[in-house]
């Protein structure tokens, strides 16, 4: 019986209509459970789909844990002690937090809390556990993350290298050395937002060479995935 529950609560393998269906109500009840993040006023409708959305996250996340060891380790206790320090255990208990409240009074101090409320867009995160696309992405993010992880430490040396010769170039442009490092980084994404900028030719002459070596970097990991995500469809396929 519990191997049949853990069976239909993972992503669901082909032809596996019962595990289909449960995927696509939990995807279905994170989607509406993020409706009220859209408002600044509060309806009664709001508290209904919570009360629904986060009582299913709970029996949800009840059932991963009396499950545990046919994920962690087969048959053994120390599945069921090591599941609640797990990262997707983590981002489903921060996502059930916010909504104590509403299910038991003596939370009501997360109520005025609005970090607390923000921590309901972990429910995003959730969504990918029962999307076998995001999995898919998942996967290739894992197996290039030799590749990645060059690329990022990449990345930290343009933005502390840049930070550094604009900062010393423009010293009345730039009051912090973080105001450099938000300039770099903008620069690095090209996605230039205005509010700081180089005023002199030095300066300009830096960002010019910056913002070139930042397209250059920025498309390395677009085309590691790219080329990962086709490799992993093709086995998909196979």
């Amino acid at each position: 019986m519990r191997k049949r529950i853990f069976e239909v609560i993972e992503v669901a393998r082909p032809g596996d209509r019962a595990s289909n269906i449960y995927d696509g109500i939990m995807l279905f009840l994170i989607i509406i459970s993020l409706v009220p993040l859209a408002f600044k006023q509060s309806y009664p409708i709001f508290g209904v789909l919570e009360n629904v959305t986060v009582a299913a996250f709970i029996v949800d996340y009840a059932l991963r844990w009396a499950t545990a060891d046919f994920k962690l380790a087969p048959r053994k206790l120390s599945a069921f002690i090591l599941y609640p320090v797990t990262a997707w255990a983590l981002i489903d208990l921060l996502s059930i937090l916010p909504s104590l409240h509403l299910l038991n009074s003596s939370f009501k101090m997360l109520r005025s809390l609005r970090m607390i409320r923000a921590l309901r867009v972990l429910r995003v995160l959730k969504a990918m556990r029962y999307s076998r696309s995001i999995a898919i992405i998942v996967s290739v993010i894992r197996n290039s993350q030799h590749a990645l992880e060059a690329v990022a430490i990449l990345s930290f040396g343009y933005i502390l290298v840049s930070a550094l010769i604009i900062f010393n170039v423009e010293p009345d442009s730039f009051a912090t050395f973080f105001d450099a490092i938000y300039w770099a980084t903008v620069s690095l994404t090209t996605v230039g937002y205005g509010d700081l900028y180089p005023i002199t030719t030095v300066g300009r002459l830096v960002a010019m060479i910056s913002s070139l070596f930042g397209i250059a970097i920025v498309a390395l990991p677009a085309g590691i995935i790219t080329a990962g995500y086709m490799e992993e469809l093709q086995k998909d396929r196979r």
